[in-house]
């Protein structure tokens, strides 16, 4: 058997024939079923794409704690203590101040 016989043989759509020519209706839901998917997917990619705080804005934001708590914060945010502030931090030496603080956990990432 053929191609064309195979074809030939085949049964006739059992679909209308304003569905096989598709109107400016048709286009139209389409479209807006495109925008809704659009709108979904950006909500779904919107936590990957939103843009992150950087380091250096994340340690400033903790100017004006006291300065254990800001050291804590420090801590938190760099996933260790730079070894400079170990010792403010456990009370053995006076806390540093801010410009010094951060200076030093730039340099301690």
């Amino acid at each position: 058997m053929t191609q064309a016989e195979l074809i030939a043989a085949l049964a006739p759509s059992r679909l209308p024939a304003s569905a096989l020519d598709p109107g400016w209706r048709e286009a139209l839901a389409l479209f807006g079923l495109g925008l809704l998917a659009g709108l979904v997917l950006a909500l779904l990619l919107r936590p990957l794409l939103r843009p992150r705080v950087s380091l250096v804005q994340r340690i400033r934001a903790t100017r004006g704690q006291p300065a254990q708590e800001r050291l804590l914060s420090i801590a938190r945010i760099l996933g260790h203590l730079p070894p400079a502030l170990r010792d403010a931090a456990y009370g053995a030496a006076p806390p540093p101040e801010d410009p010094l603080i951060e200076r030093i956990a730039r340099r301690g990432r």
